[in-house]
């Protein structure tokens, strides 16, 4: 039964894979289940497995009553059978069930400023004889990329003041002198660091033949496949119940490891720290709380999505379907557009960090590996766009204009070569810097560039789509990118010529005109926009094409940026309704048809099959731009309509056998293939999450912030009667009632009618009273 939430319980990111999440305790025949976590801001735990012969999961805790030589697991894998009821929150999971006399609970969770995973396992015996059990937690040390890679070069040792079995891997050239650790509330122990030991040949987490033996044996060090192993008795008188501390986590260096042991390992300390990160989830997400007709999309919007956005897409940066760990320039800027409410501060770092990774030229490394900023220096056509946008856009948001004068260096590397699409390199820190500012305009300037036949951007290595990286591989343009041009250059010049930059700003709005009447001359095919233009010319996205006929990218943007002609883009908007809205799937397509045989090649994106991911099923970023941009027409009704279809919990409510992933968090695509259609994809690791959240909030709800006010304009469909929301910044409080009736547009603050309809913000304190009227549906 899942309650509520994810398995997902990690509120930082990790850059080193301490050990192969997947979990178990092994209570009774089994052991397991998935469930992972990661904190600090260099570490992070990875679900991955490079032995398919055994369990995949890297982590198990076991028990066993000693009495019956029983094994469980109070997890639904690797020993978990019967009924385990699992309830997720925001920074813990929770797994509860009962084995004759024994009840387990065991609560995950981690600390919010420590790299330290926290299994709290409370256990009650129900019955009328004293139990003894053992618990057992096991993990698989990878301390590198990949196991298989690192286990020669892995030493374990044990720590007889401690307590603790410790893992190194000198071997490791960028964390190599990082210590891992397993340690419990309980101080006798038993260990091995031996994993043939503990699995047993050709064994498996299921049974592993350590669990039979009374206590592990207590080998450490070097020559051994390895593991870690650390097993306590824990006794139980009838009616008794006892709370066990064990302890996943990883310090600098020894010290630091044996200090986060003693910090964590008692029950109390483990309780508070518990605690401590729940509370601190329940205020950054408190920061908006909405309470609409709608309560599936309450759930989303009241945390489960900025949970998503923060602790998967920019802290872990990874996910069970895409293990990395890599910053994405374009990815996590965008995510962190969504924080502007909750955690503007942490946007502010996110906007620096990505400029700093810009090469002298203007161009971008596309992703990069911290600590060292190794990654690939690339020739796709929006990454650098995106820093200008974001950038825009938090100013605008939270008024810290002062952000655009933070200096932050170059890059230096090598040129591409002209048939070159990257390469993967260390870049050097040049000497070179540049304000916020000035990194911006680089990046823009630098697209206003590359220019090709029909006067557009041209496509390069591939643009938002990664996959069509050979539609542009010489000449060939993208459509997308010159609308997405045009919303970096009008908000933009804006912003030039409130610095004094008068003459940027005008050529900027030049510039903008330019594309835009480049894009209506050559890009308008008759119903809809076209997609692109490949090397030779060719149109892509046009009712000639054979296949990707009608593309959702280009016609949502032109309505977004607010440049299309009017027309055309309702037009364009019309098609993608009637060829790409799939109301009995419930979906959103990209484009259709699908790639598939035609004689083009468009790129990777032509290796998936036939309405998977990008390739003809819906991939939920684009869909949301689809929503965006009816919200952005007037089209309230239609904007809840579609929300309604794309939603997970509706899609987990109504079609779970079909959809078959977590309501919880979005999935980045839905398939669409034959006997697919409607299941899920991937989930967590999608910038979707953000784009959702913001389009629910800003666009939906009207709830958009600027500075130092609020202003509530929202796109309500007709059968809404209105909502509420709670709106906090800083100390203070704003109660927002938004309802229909007469005197549409009014806007009152504490009984007091704002003439303007902007709601001051103040964040010293107090609690205050909105009212918005709108017109009656």
């Amino acid at each position: 039964m899942i309650d509520l939430a994810p398995g997902r319980t990690t509120p930082a990111p990790w850059t080193n894979v301490v050990a192969n999440p997947g979990f178990g305790f092994i209570i009774t025949e089994g052991g397991g289940g998935y469930t992972w976590a990661g904190n600090s801001r260099e570490n992070r735990l990875t679900p991955w497995s490079n032995d398919p012969v055994r369990d995949p999961l890297g982590e198990a805790l076991y028990l066993r009553d000693e009495a019956s030589g029983a094994i469980w697991s109070p997890t639904p894998r690797p020993a978990g059978a019967g009924h385990v009821r699992v309830r997720h929150g925001f920074g813990y999971s929770v797994f509860e069930r009962r084995r004759g006399a024994i009840e387990s609970a065991l609560t995950l969770s981690v600390p919010a400023d420590d790299p330290v995973k926290i299994f709290r396992l409370r256990l009650r015996n129900h019955g009328e004889q004293p139990a003894r059990l053992t618990a057992t937690l096991y993990a698989e040390w990878v301390l590198g990329v990949f196991r298989a890679q690192m286990a020669p070069y892995i030493v374990t040792s044990y720590d007889e003041e401690a307590a603790a079995l410790l893992a190194r891997n000198a071997y490791n050239v960028e964390l190599g002198g990082r210590v891992a650790f397993l340690a419990a509330s309980e101080r006798e122990l038993s260990y091995t660091g031996d994993r043939t030991e503990f699995i047993g040949r050709n064994g498996d987490l299921r049974r592993p033949a350590g669990m039979a033996a009374r206590s592990l044996s207590g080998h450490a060090g070097v020559g051994h496949d390895p593991c870690g192993a650390i097993r306590c008795a824990v006794d139980l008188a009838p009616g008794e119940e006892r709370e066990v501390v064990f302890l996943l986590g990883q310090g600098a260096d020894a010290d630091e490891a044996l200090q986060l042991v003693a910090r964590y390992r008692e029950p109390g300390a483990a309780a508070r720290a518990h605690e401590a990160a729940v509370s601190g989830w329940r205020a950054l997400l408190g920061a908006a709380q909405v309470h609409t007709p709608d309560p599936a999309l309450d759930v989303l919007l009241n945390g489960w999505l900025l949970y998503q956005t923060l602790v998967c897409r920019v802290w872990a940066r990874s996910a069970f379907y895409q293990s990395g760990g890599a910053y994405g320039f374009r990815d996590q800027l965008q995510d962190v557009m969504a924080l502007a409410h909750a955690a503007p501060e942490v946007a502010r770092a996110q906007i620096l960090r990505a400029a700093a990774r810009q090469f002298v030229e203007g161009d971008v490394q596309h992703w990069w590996h911290p600590p060292t900023g190794r990654g690939v220096r690339t020739s796709f056509s929006d990454d650098y766009l995106w820093l200008p946008y974001v950038a825009q856009h938090y100013c605008e948001a939270t008024g810290d204009v002062a952000v655009l004068d933070e200096t932050t260096p170059f890059l230096e590397g090598r040129l591409l070569q002209p048939d070159e699409a990257e390469y993967y390199d260390l870049p050097v820190v040049s000497s070179r810097e540049g304000t916020l500012y000035t990194h911006c305009t680089k990046a823009i300037d630098y697209g206003l560039g590359r220019m090709g036949p029909h006067g557009l951007p041209l496509m390069g290595a591939g643009d938002w789509n990664d996959g069509m990286n050979l539609v542009g591989a010489g000449k060939g343009e993208s459509v997308w990118v010159g609308w997405f041009l045009i919303a970096v250059l009008l908000p933009f010049a804006e912003l030039a010529e409130r610095r004094g930059d008068g003459g940027r700003a005008e050529r900027y709005r030049a510039e903008a005109e330019r594309l835009r009447a480049a894009i209506e001359a050559h890009a308008w095919d008759g119903d809809w926009y076209l997609r692109a233009f490949y090397d030779d010319g060719t149109p892509l996205g046009s009712h000639r094409s054979e296949e990707c006929r009608i593309d959702s990218l280009v016609q949502s943007w032109a309505v977004i940026v607010g440049a299309g002609d009017p027309a055309r883009a309702r037009a364009g908007m019309d098609a993608v309704d009637a060829q790409l809205v799939d109301h009995e799937a419930g979906l959103i397509r990209l484009f259709t048809p699908a790639f598939d045989k035609s004689d083009h090649n468009p790129g990777y994106i032509k290796g998936y099959l036939p309405g998977v991911r990008e390739n003809g099923g819906q991939y939920t970023h684009a869909a949301i731009w689809t929503i965006w941009a009816w919200a952005m027409l007037g089209e309230g009704g239609r904007v809840a309509e579609l929300l309604r279809l794309i939603s997970p919990v509706r899609h987990a409510a109504e079609h779970s056998e079909r959809y078959m992933v977590e309501p919880y968090t979005i999935a980045a695509d839905v398939y669409t293939a034959p006997g697919h259609a409607g299941r899920g994809g991937w989930t967590w690791y999608t910038g979707s999450a953000g784009w959702l959240y913001r389009l629910g909030i800003e666009q939906l709800l009207g709830l958009r912030r600027r500075g130092d006010t609020l202003t509530v304009r929202p796109c309500l469909p007709p059968e809404w009667p209105g909502y509420a929301a709670t709106y906090t910044v800083g100390a203070a409080t704003y109660q927002i009632t938004v309802e229909r009736g007469r005197g549409a547009g009014t806007v009152s603050l504490d009984g007091v009618e704002l003439a303007d309809g902007q709601i001051p913000l103040d964040a010293a304190g107090g609690a205050h009273e909105v009212r918005v009227i709108i017109a009656r549906g």
